[in-house]
């Protein structure tokens, strides 16, 4: 009988949900749905002083920002320790692991000399053999796995292919610390039987602790899951990915304006191809998703390609999708409470009717709501400097014949404005930019804005006509 695809994601709770770690979520969804599984999301809370509330929120509101969802409760790993204290005080019983006194100082001793020595192996194993009466009264002790000694831990891993590590260069790992409370390698392992995990996919960085994890798999007699172990993401110069590469929290790239479904489809093809294909919609992620197709070298983070991308969904958005989003995105952005304040019946009326012009000229919905400001503009209107300089005694004595051109439109759109400009730049002898430009300006107080015309259908008769008037010479009014 098949088992059941069974993967999971395991994200520790010490910051934002960062970006490689998104990558390794969605990689994780997109497998268990390819194959009518299930992805599990374990938080991985042991270590308590970093672990923190405001984190553990982050991680499960950008999944759900990105659409990633999971199946069942969210599991959290400290809640088990007992079960992991459990399991390790079974291998004890069972002679395939035991009690460790060594010191601090000693410890150091012993890594100090083992470097020196270029050995990678740490713990000389002093207590793995010893006599439990020679065990001093005041230290409290470790429990170690009594790992092979001879022979290799060899992995099939999905992307690395066969690795093997010899035996004698891993150290007896420590299972339960003296306090009493389990490792990581300890709790990873017995969360991932215990739920079922069938499936690892991790970032390449854990791949040492697939050999360390495979030995305690080995003692307890349990099914190691397949693994795969992906290349972590690199900068475009191919060093580690910092903060100025885009090493970044997923909420940092949701205030820069970019979209879920773009930012999915560009994490998709983060070290993974199907040919020559870049754009994928959800389902077609999910039906060409293979974990052979990963490669096995670090992908390289390209902010161009993204903002590429990013237009592109853009521009496909369903205009009511994007008002939504604009919403979502001005409530991060500095000063977009300003924004935000004026969003009404009216306004957002304006943003759907506007919404076909904006998205075309948007990479990021950042853009798209700069593009949108002049709808929110309050009167008489704040003129960038760019713009000012358009304002020439001449423009503004043009802006007022423009107003009084535009008042005597019967009925008001974006092609009886039209049709009114050009009779009047005609009429005058004018090219139809010279009347366009000081008309934007006016309007938007900017040199650039959407489709001029459009900006009069969608401010209206009443607001156009009034900051025509605001720039209009004082005679004209």
């Amino acid at each position: 009988m098949t088992v059941p695809v069974v993967t999971r994601f395991a994200p520790s709770p010490t910051g934002f949900l960062h970006i490689g770690g998104a990558r390794t979520a969605l990689f994780n969804w997109l497998y268990a749905k390819k194959n009518g599984g299930k992805m599990l999301l374990r938080i991985e809370d042991t270590d308590r002083e970093r672990s923190n509330e405001p984190a553990i929120a982050a991680i499960l509101d950008g999944l759900r920002w990105l659409g990633i969802d999971w199946d069942g409760d969210v599991v959290y790993q400290f809640a088990r320790a007992a079960r992991h204290r459990e399991i390790a005080e079974q291998l004890l019983a069972e002679g395939k692991a035991y009690h460790c006194y060594a010191t601090a100082d000693e410890l150091k001793q012993m890594r100090e000399a083992a470097r020196a020595e270029g050995r990678s192996k740490l713990y000389d194993g002093r207590w793995r053999d010893r006599d439990p009466s020679e065990a001093p009264a005041d230290i409290k002790p470790t429990i170690r796995l009594k790992a092979p000694l001879t022979g290799e831990t060899v992995i099939e891993d999905q992307v690395q292919g066969r690795v093997v590590w010899q035996n004698e260069n891993l150290d007896d790992l420590v299972l339960l610390r003296g306090d009493g409370n389990p490792t990581y390698m300890l709790a990873v392992v017995v969360d991932d039987h215990d739920m079922g995990v069938t499936h690892v996919i991790r970032g390449d960085d854990h791949l040492i602790n697939a050999a360390r994890q495979k030995q305690i798999y080995d003692a307890l007699g349990w099914t190691l899951p397949n693994m795969s172990h992906i290349p972590l993401i690199h900068g475009p110069d191919g060093s580690k990915l910092s903060k100025r590469h885009g090493a970044l929290g997923v909420e940092a790239y949701r205030a820069m304006g970019y979209t879920p479904a773009a930012l999915r489809n560009y994490l998709v093809r983060l070290g993974w191809s199907h040919g020559d294909q870049e754009i994928f919609s959800t389902q077609e992620m999910i039906d060409a998703f293979d974990l052979s197709a990963i490669g096995r070298s670090a992908a390289r983070f390209d902010f161009a390609k993204l903002e590429s991308l990013n237009g592109h969904y853009i521009r496909q958005a369903d205009d009511r999708s994007l008002v939504a989003m604009f919403e979502d995105v001005v409530r991060f952005m500095p000063g977009g409470e300003s924004i935000t304040a004026k969003l009404n019946d009216n306004t957002r009326a304006q943003l759907l009717q506007a919404m076909p012009g904006l998205k075309e000229r948007a990479k990021t919905l950042v853009e798209l709501i700069d593009s949108a400001a002049f709808i929110f503009a309050d009167r008489p209107l704040s003129v960038d400097a760019k713009a000012s300089a358009v304002l020439t005694d001449a423009s503004r004595q043009l802006i007022g014949d423009l107003r009084d051109a535009l008042a005597e439109v019967p009925t008001w759109n974006a092609t009886t404005a039209e049709t009114a400009m050009r009779a009047y730049a005609e009429a005058n002898g004018l090219k139809l930019g010279g009347v366009a430009q000081p008309l934007r300006v006016a309007l938007t107080g900017r040199t650039t804005s959407p489709g001029i015309f459009d900006v009069l259908a969608v401010l209206g008769r009443d607001e156009s006509l009034a900051r025509l008037t605001d720039q209009a010479p004082a005679t004209a009014a």
